[in-house]
């Protein structure tokens, strides 16, 4: 298995940079304190959500009766949708409705590192469904090992980017944001696509042929 494309996956689909300005609104009240407890709590999160969707993701599937393949096709939809909408600079998997649900939660006293800085912001559907068709793949424990470390890259990229967020504003602004939204969007696009067409493949092994000639 090809052990650098999750990771890629991974960074273009959580893309803590991109999250940064709603990281900005949903702490702008909180003190240095919390802001860093926020920060901690988030990266926590969007590690134990990779690790656990490369280990008992694909367990979970199969007690549901899914195959691998519709997943992979499911799941590549899923990507190129966060994808489009990340090539329209919005977090890839932001909903409408996000921040106004989000800032409930904190009217309501919930976490907001967990709900929605996390979950669905950072990680989500898209980030599981990846996790899951690589943890497919993998033929070694150690490859396993592997995906659930790309978690700990991912919760660093995360507590890296939340503890600078205050300079990238500043640094790169709104517009740099945006294209570097718009470019890992690029990347997901593709990786997507391949996704896609391994499982339709699968799904029908005529199409083997034709794409062979």
């Amino acid at each position: 298995m090809d052990l650098v494309k999750p990771l890629i996956a991974l960074l273009a689909i959580v893309n803590p940079i991109g999250v940064v300005p709603f990281f900005i609104h949903f702490t702008q009240s909180f003190s240095r304190a919390q802001r860093q407890h926020t920060i901690r709590v988030s990266a926590i999160s969007a590690f134990l959500v990779i690790a656990i969707s490369a280990l008992a993701g694909l367990k979970i599937i199969e007690f549901f009766g899914i195959s691998i393949a519709s997943f992979q096709v499911g799941g590549g939809m899923l990507l190129l949708t966060s994808a489009i909408a990340m090539l329209n600079a919005k977090p890839a998997e932001s909903k409408p409705g996000d921040v106004s649900e989000g800032q409930e939660k904190i009217d309501a006293g919930a976490s907001i590192a967990v709900v929605p800085l996390t979950i669905p912001l950072l990680t989500g559907p898209a980030t599981i469904s990846t996790m899951v068709i690589y943890a497919e793949r993998t033929r070694h424990w150690w490859e396993l090992a592997v995906l659930v470390g790309y978690g700990v890259v991912v919760g660093l990229a995360t507590f890296v980017a939340f503890s600078a967020s205050a300079r990238i504003a500043r640094w790169i602004g709104r517009t740099g944001i945006n294209v570097m939204t718009r470019l890992m969007g690029l990347i997901l696009a593709a990786l997507a696509v391949e996704i896609m067409a391994d499982g339709l493949v699968k799904l029908f092994p005529v199409l083997a042929s034709h794409l062979q000639r």
